[in-house]
Protein backbone atom coordinates (compact mmCIF):
# COMPACT_ATOMS: atom_id res chain seq x y z
CA UNK A 1 0.00 0.00 0.00
CA UNK A 2 1.43 3.40 -0.96
CA UNK A 3 1.84 6.36 1.39
CA UNK A 4 -1.04 8.12 -0.35
CA UNK A 5 -3.30 5.10 0.14
CA UNK A 6 -2.37 4.84 3.82
CA UNK A 7 -3.15 8.53 4.32
CA UNK A 8 -6.45 8.14 2.47
CA UNK A 9 -7.61 5.17 4.53
CA UNK A 10 -6.52 6.89 7.75
CA UNK A 11 -8.56 9.96 6.84
CA UNK A 12 -11.51 7.74 5.96
CA UNK A 13 -11.28 5.99 9.33
CA UNK A 14 -11.28 9.34 11.14
CA UNK A 15 -14.23 10.54 9.05
CA UNK A 16 -16.19 7.39 9.90
CA UNK A 17 -15.38 7.78 13.60
CA UNK A 18 -16.38 11.45 13.49
CA UNK A 19 -19.75 10.46 12.03
CA UNK A 20 -20.20 7.91 14.82
CA UNK A 21 -19.26 10.50 17.45
CA UNK A 22 -22.20 12.74 16.51
CA UNK A 23 -24.77 10.11 17.52
CA UNK A 24 -23.00 8.10 20.21
CA UNK A 25 -24.68 8.64 23.61
CA UNK A 26 -22.57 11.18 25.49
CA UNK A 27 -22.98 14.10 27.87
CA UNK A 28 -20.45 16.12 25.86
CA UNK A 29 -19.27 16.68 22.33
CA UNK A 30 -16.87 13.97 21.18
CA UNK A 31 -13.98 14.51 18.77
CA UNK A 32 -12.37 11.83 16.60
CA UNK A 33 -8.60 11.77 17.16
CA UNK A 34 -6.06 10.40 14.70
CA UNK A 35 -6.31 6.89 13.29
CA UNK A 36 -3.95 4.32 14.80
CA UNK A 37 -3.03 0.73 13.91
CA UNK A 38 -5.11 -1.57 16.10
CA UNK A 39 -3.43 -3.76 18.70
CA UNK A 40 -4.54 -6.34 21.24
CA UNK A 41 -4.23 -3.68 23.96
CA UNK A 42 -6.90 -1.42 22.49
CA UNK A 43 -9.66 -2.67 24.81
CA UNK A 44 -7.78 -1.94 28.05
CA UNK A 45 -9.31 1.51 28.51
CA UNK A 46 -12.93 0.46 28.00
CA UNK A 47 -15.79 -1.31 29.75
CA UNK A 48 -18.10 -2.40 26.92
CA UNK A 49 -18.12 -3.21 23.20
CA UNK A 50 -20.58 -3.65 20.35
CA UNK A 51 -19.77 -4.89 16.85
CA UNK A 52 -21.60 -5.26 13.53
CA UNK A 53 -20.88 -6.79 10.14
CA UNK A 54 -20.65 -4.47 7.17
CA UNK A 55 -22.55 -5.15 3.98
CA UNK A 56 -21.92 -6.17 1.23
CA UNK A 57 -20.98 -9.43 2.95
CA UNK A 58 -17.28 -9.93 3.54
CA UNK A 59 -16.47 -6.24 3.62
CA UNK A 60 -15.41 -6.31 7.26
CA UNK A 61 -16.73 -5.12 10.59
CA UNK A 62 -17.09 -1.99 12.69
CA UNK A 63 -16.94 -1.98 16.49
CA UNK A 64 -17.54 0.72 19.08
CA UNK A 65 -15.83 0.58 22.47
CA UNK A 66 -17.30 2.63 25.31
CA UNK A 67 -16.12 3.67 28.73
CA UNK A 68 -17.51 2.68 32.12
CA UNK A 69 -19.71 5.78 32.47
CA UNK A 70 -21.93 4.83 29.52
CA UNK A 71 -22.12 1.18 30.56
CA UNK A 72 -23.14 2.28 34.06
CA UNK A 73 -25.70 4.78 32.76
CA UNK A 74 -27.34 2.11 30.60
CA UNK A 75 -27.47 -0.34 33.51
CA UNK A 76 -28.90 2.24 35.92
CA UNK A 77 -31.50 3.71 33.57
CA UNK A 78 -34.83 4.43 35.30
CA UNK A 79 -36.45 2.58 32.40
CA UNK A 80 -34.58 -0.57 33.31
CA UNK A 81 -31.29 -1.92 32.02
CA UNK A 82 -30.78 -0.80 28.42
CA UNK A 83 -28.95 -2.80 25.76
CA UNK A 84 -25.50 -1.55 24.76
CA UNK A 85 -25.88 -2.85 21.21
CA UNK A 86 -29.13 -0.92 20.70
CA UNK A 87 -27.62 2.23 22.22
CA UNK A 88 -24.60 2.13 19.91
CA UNK A 89 -26.38 0.98 16.73
CA UNK A 90 -26.88 4.56 15.41
CA UNK A 91 -23.16 5.25 15.85
CA UNK A 92 -22.23 2.05 14.02
CA UNK A 93 -24.72 2.88 11.26
CA UNK A 94 -23.23 6.36 10.89
CA UNK A 95 -19.69 4.97 10.64
CA UNK A 96 -20.81 2.43 8.03
CA UNK A 97 -22.50 5.13 5.95
CA UNK A 98 -19.30 7.21 5.99
CA UNK A 99 -17.50 4.13 4.67
CA UNK A 100 -20.00 3.76 1.84
CA UNK A 101 -21.42 0.59 3.36
CA UNK A 102 -24.36 -0.63 5.45
CA UNK A 103 -24.13 -2.06 8.95
CA UNK A 104 -26.00 -5.12 10.09
CA UNK A 105 -27.54 -5.49 13.54
CA UNK A 106 -25.09 -4.59 16.29
CA UNK A 107 -24.39 -7.12 19.03
CA UNK A 108 -22.71 -6.65 22.38
CA UNK A 109 -19.53 -8.72 22.73
CA UNK A 110 -16.95 -9.42 25.38
CA UNK A 111 -14.02 -7.01 25.18
CA UNK A 112 -11.65 -9.95 24.96
CA UNK A 113 -13.30 -11.10 21.71
CA UNK A 114 -13.36 -7.82 19.78
CA UNK A 115 -9.84 -7.95 18.37
CA UNK A 116 -10.25 -11.51 17.10
CA UNK A 117 -13.64 -10.69 15.55
CA UNK A 118 -12.25 -7.72 13.60
CA UNK A 119 -9.06 -9.18 12.19
CA UNK A 120 -6.46 -6.50 11.31
CA UNK A 121 -8.06 -3.16 12.13
CA UNK A 122 -7.61 0.57 12.58
CA UNK A 123 -8.64 2.35 15.78
CA UNK A 124 -9.82 5.93 16.21
CA UNK A 125 -10.24 7.30 19.78
CA UNK A 126 -13.20 9.55 20.55
CA UNK A 127 -12.29 12.27 23.02
CA UNK A 128 -14.36 14.67 25.08
CA UNK A 129 -13.18 16.08 28.36
CA UNK A 130 -11.75 12.63 28.83
CA UNK A 131 -11.23 9.40 26.92
CA UNK A 132 -14.81 8.41 26.07
CA UNK A 133 -14.91 5.78 23.33
CA UNK A 134 -13.22 4.39 20.23
CA UNK A 135 -14.29 3.23 16.79
CA UNK A 136 -12.55 0.15 15.36
CA UNK A 137 -12.74 -0.60 11.64
CA UNK A 138 -11.52 -3.70 9.84
CA UNK A 139 -8.64 -2.83 7.53
CA UNK A 140 -10.37 -4.82 4.79
CA UNK A 141 -13.26 -2.34 4.86
CA UNK A 142 -10.91 0.63 4.66
CA UNK A 143 -8.94 -0.93 1.81
CA UNK A 144 -12.11 -1.57 -0.18
CA UNK A 145 -13.79 1.78 0.36
CA UNK A 146 -10.74 3.98 0.92
CA UNK A 147 -10.46 4.98 -2.74
CA UNK A 148 -13.23 7.56 -2.26
CA UNK A 149 -12.35 11.00 -0.92
CA UNK A 150 -13.43 11.13 2.75
CA UNK A 151 -15.16 14.04 4.40
CA UNK A 152 -13.01 16.44 6.38
CA UNK A 153 -12.31 15.08 9.86
CA UNK A 154 -11.90 17.03 13.12
CA UNK A 155 -8.37 17.62 14.29
CA UNK A 156 -6.92 15.00 16.63
CA UNK A 157 -6.96 15.85 20.33
CA UNK A 158 -3.67 14.04 20.88
CA UNK A 159 -0.94 12.83 18.49
CA UNK A 160 -2.15 10.13 16.14
CA UNK A 161 0.97 8.10 16.94
CA UNK A 162 0.04 7.78 20.61
CA UNK A 163 -1.16 4.20 21.26
CA UNK A 164 -4.65 4.03 22.72
CA UNK A 165 -3.44 2.20 25.82
CA UNK A 166 -1.07 5.14 26.52
CA UNK A 167 -3.73 7.72 25.75
CA UNK A 168 -5.65 6.67 28.83
CA UNK A 169 -2.69 7.65 31.00
CA UNK A 170 -2.15 10.83 28.99
CA UNK A 171 -5.58 12.19 29.82
CA UNK A 172 -6.03 10.40 33.14
CA UNK A 173 -5.38 13.60 35.06
CA UNK A 174 -8.11 15.47 33.18
CA UNK A 175 -11.34 15.80 35.16
CA UNK A 176 -14.16 14.02 33.40
CA UNK A 177 -17.45 15.88 33.01
CA UNK A 178 -20.27 14.56 35.24
CA UNK A 179 -22.41 12.06 33.36
CA UNK A 180 -25.70 10.36 34.10
CA UNK A 181 -29.12 10.05 32.54
CA UNK A 182 -28.30 12.95 30.17
CA UNK A 183 -25.97 10.58 28.33
CA UNK A 184 -28.99 8.55 27.26
CA UNK A 185 -31.12 11.40 25.91
CA UNK A 186 -30.43 10.41 22.30
CA UNK A 187 -30.91 6.66 22.71
CA UNK A 188 -33.77 5.22 20.65
CA UNK A 189 -36.32 3.27 22.67
CA UNK A 190 -39.01 0.82 21.57
CA UNK A 191 -42.38 2.17 22.76
CA UNK A 192 -45.43 -0.10 22.73
CA UNK A 193 -49.09 0.60 23.52
CA UNK A 194 -50.88 -2.46 24.88
CA UNK A 195 -54.66 -2.72 24.93
CA UNK A 196 -54.74 -5.96 26.89
CA UNK A 197 -53.59 -9.57 27.07
CA UNK A 198 -54.99 -13.07 27.02
CA UNK A 199 -53.71 -16.63 27.33
CA UNK A 200 -54.39 -19.34 24.77
CA UNK A 201 -53.50 -22.97 24.32
CA UNK A 202 -51.54 -24.12 21.29
CA UNK A 203 -54.74 -25.73 19.99
CA UNK A 204 -56.56 -22.38 20.18
CA UNK A 205 -53.71 -20.56 18.46
CA UNK A 206 -53.66 -23.05 15.61
CA UNK A 207 -57.41 -22.60 15.21
CA UNK A 208 -57.12 -18.83 14.61
CA UNK A 209 -58.60 -17.62 11.32
CA UNK A 210 -59.72 -14.30 9.82
CA UNK A 211 -62.73 -13.07 11.75
CA UNK A 212 -61.75 -14.68 15.07
CA UNK A 213 -62.41 -12.37 18.04
CA UNK A 214 -60.10 -12.57 21.05
CA UNK A 215 -61.32 -11.50 24.45
CA UNK A 216 -58.69 -9.52 26.33
CA UNK A 217 -58.22 -9.18 30.08
CA UNK A 218 -59.33 -5.53 30.08
CA UNK A 219 -62.78 -3.98 30.09
CA UNK A 220 -63.87 -1.67 27.27
CA UNK A 221 -62.91 1.92 28.06
CA UNK A 222 -60.05 0.94 30.36
CA UNK A 223 -56.76 2.80 29.84
CA UNK A 224 -54.11 1.27 27.62
CA UNK A 225 -50.58 0.60 28.89
CA UNK A 226 -47.53 2.42 27.58
CA UNK A 227 -44.45 0.19 27.72
CA UNK A 228 -40.84 1.12 26.98
CA UNK A 229 -38.65 -1.89 26.21
CA UNK A 230 -41.32 -4.00 27.88
CA UNK A 231 -41.45 -1.90 31.06
CA UNK A 232 -44.73 -0.22 32.07
CA UNK A 233 -44.21 3.53 32.53
CA UNK A 234 -47.61 5.14 31.84
CA UNK A 235 -51.28 4.61 30.99
CA UNK A 236 -53.60 6.56 28.76
CA UNK A 237 -56.55 6.62 26.41
CA UNK A 238 -56.37 5.69 22.73
CA UNK A 239 -57.14 8.55 20.35
CA UNK A 240 -57.15 9.05 16.58
CA UNK A 241 -54.76 11.60 15.06
CA UNK A 242 -55.03 12.23 11.33
CA UNK A 243 -56.30 8.69 10.72
CA UNK A 244 -53.54 7.21 12.89
CA UNK A 245 -53.89 5.85 16.40
CA UNK A 246 -52.29 7.75 19.27
CA UNK A 247 -52.22 7.64 23.05
CA UNK A 248 -53.15 10.51 25.36
CA UNK A 249 -51.22 9.90 28.56
CA UNK A 250 -53.39 10.15 31.66
CA UNK A 251 -51.17 8.53 34.30
CA UNK A 252 -47.44 8.11 34.92
CA UNK A 253 -46.81 4.82 36.68
CA UNK A 254 -44.29 4.91 39.53
CA UNK A 255 -41.66 2.22 39.91
CA UNK A 256 -43.45 0.39 42.71
CA UNK A 257 -46.71 0.16 40.76
CA UNK A 258 -44.94 -0.92 37.59
CA UNK A 259 -43.28 -3.84 39.33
Amino acid sequence: MTTEQIESTSELAVAAAAAAATVLPSAETLTAAGAQPGTEHVTAAFAGAAIADLEPAGLGRVAVLVAEDLVAALAASPLGGLDLAAATQPAIDAAATALGATAGAARAVELSLVVADLGPFTAVPLLGTGFAAAVLISDSALATTGVAAPAAAPAASFPATTPIAEARATIGAVATAPRGIEMLHGVDMEVTVELGRTRMTVRELLALSPGTVLELDRAAGSPADLLVNGRLIARGEVVVLDEDYGLRVTEIVDEAAAS
